[in-house]
């Protein structure tokens, strides 16, 4: 049986509004769209072109598959993905080594690219200001941390919605202006092709963006957006287009960064190693401007991520353990504001636990394929999902995604022994 909490039971959020308007899936755009993405997006275009649109493109329909059943999941049976896992694995060692291996992969996981996202942060705000980078880490913890302290939800959510759209400004409007060729990315999404040399890109840009905590964080979202009972099926419903609204919007994103980079350096053979160098070749287009548009979004990807992120952390940490998700609770503060925490003093000094960062990929690697496979083993459990579980369709499309994830936590693991690079 699902363990939850009165919390989480006694919850009784606003009905669903019809038409769209931006929930819970918005954190998971926000989650994934991150100064590691646009790294890599930006890497992807400006070594390959135009030739790795279509893993971002198959990423997100695979994205938007896993959080529709995690959305579907949560409403269903009232309880978040951590409590689902909890109550289908039967009391005992194997239990405790799946939570174990939940807290270690998100926690420490989420704790070390805290420190990507705060540093990505900080570089946006010293490209806006032309002020030193190391001074910002404090001030970005601080403002996380605040608006986290909060315990609201709709108001972290509106925070996050408002910064995603700035995303979505700052680098759409670049990749229109730069006029890409519209039948190479045509020909690109319709034949794909992974070029020599770039498997650990493509790995890259699906595994940025089918990200594990995700699966927790929506689950749990849409319990404090969305009521139950007789309006569940309204607001199945809603989570679903919520769904699929918020992640196509941060596809949109990867998207223009690597159609961006693609005109910028591909196209005129010019060797990239950074996605702060992506300012300098637009300055033709933009001018003197170019350099503090880009650091805007870049300001925007690194905040909405350390803000997802930690958030994120808290959920899955908190609800694998059992203390609910309750979001002014002590246990589900303290993991947050130690991945802050980690995350702000490794941006400050600049340092980089390699030992950390190996045992966050390979537990990461080793963590997604079992949330997958766990997720779709309780979407289509009888008892607890009822009429609400997956039909043949969407068994087969969850099917797929297991085996590339199964993949891309395979490609994972062995580029931690150096197996792949």
């Amino acid at each position: 049986m699902i363990e939850r909490t009165a919390e989480e039971r006694d919850t009784v959020p606003t009905p669903p509004r019809s038409g769209w308007r931006p929930g819970p899936a918005i954190m998971v755009a926000a989650c994934f769209v991150g100064p590691g993405t646009i790294t890599t997006a930006t890497l992807a275009g400006a070594e390959h072109g135009f030739a790795l649109l279509w893993a971002i493109l198959f990423s997100i329909v695979a994205t938007m598959i896993l959080q529709e059943m995690a959305a579907r999941l949560g409403l269903a049976t009232g309880a978040s993905l951590g409590n689902a896992i909890r109550g289908l694995v039967p009391r005992g060692p194997a239990r405790w080594a799946l939570v174990a291996l939940i807290v270690s992969a998100l926690g420490v996981g989420s704790a070390v690219y805290a420190a990507g996202d705060i540093t990505g942060t900080a570089a946006g705000l010293s490209g806006l200001t032309a002020t030193d980078p190391r001074y910002w880490p404090p001030v970005i913890c601080l403002l996380v941390g605040a608006l986290l302290w909060t315990g609201r939800f709709r108001v972290i959510q509106w925070a996050l919605s408002g910064m995603v759209a700035v995303m979505c400004l700052v680098f759409v409007t670049t990749a229109c202006l730069v006029q890409p060729d519209l039948l190479a990315m045509g020909q690109s999404l319709l034949h794909p092709t992974i070029p020599s040399g770039a498997q650990m890109l493509t790995v890259g840009l699906i595994g940025t963006t089918v990200v594990g905590y995700n699966l927790f964080v929506h689950s749990s979202g849409v319990l404090e957006a969305y009521p139950r009972g007789r309006a569940l099926a309204r607001s199945i419903r809603a989570a679903r287009i919520d769904t699929v609204i918020s992640v196509a919007i941060g596809g949109l994103i990867t998207l223009a960064i690597l159609v961006t980079a693609a005109a910028a350096f591909f196209s005129r053979h010019i060797t990239v190693d950074s996605a702060g160098a992506l300012a300098r070749q637009l300055e033709p287009l933009l001018g003197p401007a170019a350099p503090y548009f880009m650091a805007l979004g870049l300001f925007a990807a690194g905040l909405t991520s350390a803000i997802a992120g930690a958030l994120a952390a808290a959920y899955a940490v908190s609800t694998s353990l059992g203390f609910g998700q309750n979001m002014r609770a002590w246990p589900f503060r303290i993991v947050w504001l130690a991945v802050l925490l980690f995350g702000t003093i490794s941006a400050t000094f600049q340092t980089k636990p390699l030992a950390l960062i190996l045992f966050a990929q390979f537990t990461n690697g080793l963590l997604l394929p079992i949330l997958v496979i766990a997720l779709l083993v309780a979407v289509n459990h009888r008892r607890l999902m009822g009429a609400w579980r997956n039909g043949w369709l969407q068994n087969l499309l969850g099917l797929i995604v297991v085996a590339v994830v199964v993949l891309l936590g395979g490609t994972s693991l062995l580029s931690v022994f150096g197996v792949v690079s």
